[in-house]
């Protein structure tokens, strides 16, 4: 979401709510952000029509990106692309921020006053709900009730239906969430949103589709809309779920697509219509490691060798801090003559100083490679603007707006990235085919010559803004959700393999995913579990997150442990850090520093347990990985995908099946030295002792940290 300045001469910015940008509904109420100086004690929102409503200071803490907020500037080493991050509490550089919340009337407008100044007036225009405005294109077996439009006088902006909900109803999906697995009772949305860390109902990557699960009765739904919606699910009314979508008033058509069958059913007829994901190669589902203050050559290889001198194994390692951080192209401080015309440079075109940070790319791609250890660098799409108006990255803008390679304003000039990691950036459009084609030219060489296997996709949700301009000719209302799965689709005409953090319908076609920034706590490793099971309702079947958390101090021994034990039996298994200026001690993650900062040496031999465990799952989970897209179950899945109409399984929402044969269920409580587990119908094998039991029944397990309570439906004994 955009905010508008006043200019200079204002000590504010203001922001309608984004559901409303400058027409509101009469008789609903709204907010207004404002951003004001420190010196402003008191702000009043003023209407036409005599009513004033005067503003609520709120604790800056409580910001999100949308109001404009921006993190404290870098302190320390530069060298990481996380370093405004790492102390991004929101920030209001200095205003204070103050919401009103005020009632529309027809033909209103509003001024806002603060201190001694006042703007404004700023118009709004009344929309109303009508029952006629639009169509509801309905297929599959369902019934959408009570339909009714918003409609101004451009015609319909949004519409709104009922779906009735039974009593005995779960609601599952909508992509990846992280406040709970079960919907029912909730509002939320469905917009690409990039939330640092304690993410509640904020998501990188949801989905207009979800799955309606009773005792007797299975079926989905998929609002087939890239603008943004919204659904009550049962918290007004507990026999209905309201889906509200955005429209387009020159053609306001809303597909709405229903599904019935079992669970995997429905799920794989979403697939069917949205794009199933390839099986990725079996080395995705071996350990991964990363660290975002790995920014030379030295220390990755290091690290790597650290790993491997402990007998820990490494399937890939994920180099996040290897850029010049301008083109996101050349490797930092190597040298090459410009390209006036941002043509790609090839690796003999590179000088790489034997005594800087990278010496010899190709010699560590090999040396990784020979290891058995696959390459993914890190990418963000984005040339940044405020790192320097020379060089090569100077003639990559102006190439991009030069030719149109950026995506662009209303009024057809450059948009500049709105939000608070790289302000001012440009946009890639990938909807232009040259565009893309420039730009995934300019990284061939680190596929064809590096021997690079894969990228980490990151920073997907930057498209912000209704009034954004895209090549093919579509807006930002319509476009920016799919941005992040079209960054991701570009990228795998290069590779493989990508690891995205952001994505909406689609994105599924393109794996892996990972969960994003969460802290190294109890409750951000509950939320990553939920979030995990939610994504692969949603289709997002190759997914992961960073174990033991990425944020903050690290984790206690146990924390870190029972989150790699969790890891070792989820789609992917990887550990990584967030930079933190290269202050002593060291927040890395790696298994070695969390024994050392903890005083805890047994860390590393559970560790490796792990680590080999999950080598040995590999063959099984290259198995079941084709056995999920072949049938719509998800690789790491609820229960009730297995054992429908068992209505026990959802007082255990953290317990999951991994592939057919196994069900996890993670310790995500300190301090526990049992485990209660909920068995369903089957017979049933502890994976690490042998021990049998007969289902339903549960089981309260002990649970030492070098174990996690797994079971399965054949005998795979540790």
């Amino acid at each position: 979401m955009s905010h508008r300045p006043f200019g200079t001469e204002h000590p504010y910015r203001y922001d309608l709510d984004q559901r409303v940008p400058s027409r509101p509904e009469v008789g609903a109420e709204y907010q207004i952000r404002v951003l004001a100086s420190p010196d402003v004690t008191e702000v009043v929102v003023s209407f036409a029509s005599g009513a004033s409503v005067r503003a609520e200071r709120v604790d800056p803490a409580t910001l999100t990106v949308d109001f404009g907020a921006r993190p404290a500037p870098p302190v320390g080493d530069s060298g990481g692309h996380l370093a405004g991050a790492a102390a991004a509490a929101p920030d209001t550089g200095g205003d204070v921020a103050w919401i009103a919340r005020a009632v529309a009337t027809a033909d209103d407008a509003y001024s806002i006053s603060g201190g001694t100044t006042t703007v404004g007036p700023f118009g709004v225009r009344p929309l109303s709900w009508r029952p006629e405005g639009g169509r509801l294109d309905v297929a599959g077996p369902g019934v959408a009730s009570d339909v009714e439009w918003l409609v101004g006088s451009e015609g319909p902006r949004r519409v709104r239906f009922a779906l009735e909900l039974a009593p005995d109803a779960h609601v599952i999906g909508f992509g990846e969430r992280f406040h709970g697995l079960d919907q029912r009772g909730e509002v939320l949305d469905a917009t690409v949103f990039e939330q640092y860390k304690r993410q509640g109902h904020r998501t990188y990557l949801p989905t207009p589709f979800a799955l309606v699960v009773g005792a007797d009765a299975c079926w989905g739904f998929h609002v087939a809309t890239s603008r943004r919606t919204w659904y009550d699910v049962g918290a007004t009314d507990p026999t209905r779920l309201v889906v509200e979508a955005e429209v387009d008033p020159a053609d306001p058509v809303l597909p709405l697509r229903f599904y019935t069958g079992g669970p995997s059913d429905v799920v794989s007829a979403f697939l069917a219509e949205t794009g199933r994901p390839p099986v990725p190669p079996a080395w995705v589902f071996r350990p991964w490691m990363s660290g975002n203050e790995w920014n030379t050559q030295e220390r990755v290889l290091a690290e790597v060798r650290r790993s491997l001198a402990e007998d820990i194994p490494v399937g890939a390692v994920v180099i996040e801090a290897w850029s010049d951080e301008e083109t996101f192209v050349a490797f930092r401080d190597a040298k090459a003559a410009v390209h006036p015309d941002g043509a790609p440079h090839r690796l003999a075109d590179f000088d790489f100083p034997p005594d800087g940070a990278w010496p010899d790319p190709k010699a560590m791609v090999d040396e990784l490679h020979a290891a058995g250890v696959k390459v993914l660098l890190w990418q963000i799409p984005l040339v940044p603007t405020d790192r320097g108006s020379t060089g090569q990255v100077a003639a990559d803008l102006s190439t991009m707006e030069e030719r149109g390679y950026a995506v662009r304003e209303a009024d057809g000039s450059v948009h500049r990235n709105r939000g608070w990691w790289f302000p001012g950036a440009l946009l890639p459009d990938w909807t232009n085919p040259d565009a893309r084609r420039w730009w995934l030219e300019k990284r061939r060489y680190l596929v064809d010559e590096l021997g690079v296997d894969g990228f980490k996709t990151d920073g997907g949700e930057h498209a912000w803004g209704h009034d954004l301009r895209y090549f093919d000719g579509s807006r930002g209302d319509a476009a920016n959700n799919l941005f992040p799965v079209w960054y991701a689709a570009a990228y795998h005409e290069l590779a493989p393999v990508t690891f995205s953090r952001a994505g909406f319908t689609g994105s599924a076609a393109f794996p892996a995913h990972w969960a994003g920034d969460e802290d190294s706590t109890w409750e951000g490793f509950r939320a990553s579990v939920t979030a995990g099971l939610t994504a692969g309702v949603s289709g997002i079947f190759f997914w992961g997150w960073d174990l033991g958390g990425f944020s903050g101090d690290i984790p206690d021994a146990e924390l870190y442990l029972r989150s790699a034990a969790a890891a070792c039996f989820a789609p992917l298994m990887q550990y990584h850090s967030e930079f933190n200026h290269h202050r002593t001690p060291s927040r890395d993650r790696t298994p070695w520093n969390i024994a050392e900062r903890t005083g805890d040496p047994g860390v590393l031999a559970v560790f490796r347990r792990f680590a080999k465990l999950r080598e040995n799952l590999v063959p099984y989970l290259v198995e079941q990985a084709d056995r999920s897209v072949t049938s719509g179950r998800p690789l790491m899945r609820p229960l009730f995908f297995d054992h429908p109409g068992d209505e026990r399984v959802w007082d255990f929402p953290l317990q999951y099946r991994l592939g057919d044969d196994l069900l996890v269920a993670p310790v995500t409580e300190p301090g526990a030295t049992t485990w209660r587990v909920y068995l369903p119908a089957g017979e049933w094998v502890d994976y690490f002792t042998g021990e049998h039991h007969t289902g339903p029944v549960t089981v309260d397990r002990p649970v030492p940290l070098d174990e996690i309570p797994v079971y399965s439906l054949r005998d795979h004994r540790a």
